[in-house]
């Protein structure tokens, strides 16, 4: 994290004096926050974010719990074994989000985006009575494009203090939803078996977004943005990701016209899954449904640069670090460590 603070302010040393007098890195949110800003008529913008999220160890109804604990509770999917016997140790997940914005008016910006996700998990393998001794540990990974979104942004009002836009998105999950993959089972055996949701890439189903920005100066240097976004299933088949809502809230500041920092704060509430695919029968936690979903309260430190790296206008580099502060999730699931995003966009 620190290494790529200082790139960002190395770069930021460089000329950005040839663009328009009123760019600056303060002007877009927190690399994280999507949806923000609005373009003037005929402007293209394009974009590219890489976020990476590490879970480690596990927490029930957000208390913390050992590998013993897990193992003494039933799996409520089959009769044998009758307790869990497989734990997630580690997984790391890594998103790729790929976007082209443009504006045919001043107050209508559209954008359209694809997401690529490759996840991976490492876990351990118990005998199913007994002791309950260790079997041996294994790993699953799975990668595909995950989903495809089509938005409206929509300029609702703004003055040389406060601005503030509305977000239309419909959302269509491209991936395929019933991804198999070896598991070591309690048997001792490695099987080919569908896995469980978590380690899917998407779930086939379409979501409706809508979503309202805030954005507001409080002085020169200081600028406060809020959001809420509510995303929504409206079409899925057997089984689905549930319903999510989100609440951020942030302040940035400008150090210079070409670098600023902000700190936010983010609040996530997501629904458990809608149905059930009937082929997960794992006797691990993320085979069952209601193992998902929860609240989550996230703190986020962030960078914003302007940079001449490309010809043309200015290029925008994003970093930012979320921590999560609260975690109260449904049931029996990992805990997220971190999730750090990195960024670039371009207007043309």
């Amino acid at each position: 994290m620190r290494y790529l603070l200082l790139l960002l302010i190395i770069l930021g040393q460089k000329t950005v004096a040839n663009d328009k007098a009123t760019s600056r890195a303060v002007d877009h949110a927190p690399i994280g926050v999507m949806f923000d800003h609005y373009h003037k008529k005929g402007e293209w913008m394009i974009s590219a974010r890489q976020s990476h999220m590490e879970m480690t160890n596990n927490i029930f109804n957000g208390n913390a719990v050992s590998v013993a604990d897990v193992l003494e509770m039933p799996n409520p999917l089959s009769i044998q074994p009758a307790n869990l016997s497989i734990v997630p140790a580690k997984m790391g997940m890594q998103m790729t989000m790929v976007g082209v914005m443009f504006a045919p008016t001043n107050k209508i910006t559209l954008m359209a985006m694809i997401n690529y996700i490759s996840k991976d998990m490492n876990l351990n393998t118990h005998q199913e009575i007994m002791s309950r001794d260790l079997i041996g540990s294994f790993s699953t990974s799975t990668s595909d494009v995950s989903d495809m979104t089509i938005s409206t942004l929509i300029k609702l009002k703004e003055d040389d203090k406060s601005r503030w836009s509305g977000e239309i998105s419909l959302q269509k999950s491209l991936s395929q939803k019933d991804i198999e993959g070896n598991v070591l089972t309690p048997m001792g055996q490695t099987m080919e078996m569908v896995l469980p949701y978590a380690m899917q890439t998407g779930d086939g189903a379409s979501r409706f977004t809508f979503g309202i920005t805030n954005i507001r100066k409080i002085t020169d240097n200081l600028i406060w943005g809020n959001q809420v976004r509510t995303k929504a299933v409206i079409d899925e088949d057997a089984w689905a990701f549930g319903n999510q809502y989100s609440v951020t809230t942030w302040l940035q500041y400008e150090v210079s016209r070409q670098f600023s920092v902000s700190t936010r704060l983010k609040f996530d509430h997501e629904n458990k899954i809608l149905g059930r695919n009937l082929s997960v029968v794992a006797p691990v936690q993320t085979a069952n449904t209601e193992n998902y979903g929860g609240k989550e309260l996230q703190l986020g430190l962030g960078a914003n640069l302007l940079a001449k790296l490309l010809h043309g206008k200015n290029d925008r580099l994003g970093l930012e670090l979320l921590i999560p502060l609260q975690q109260n999730k449904n049931n029996l699931q990992m805990a997220t460590d971190y999730k750090i995003i990195f960024g670039y966009q371009k207007a043309i």
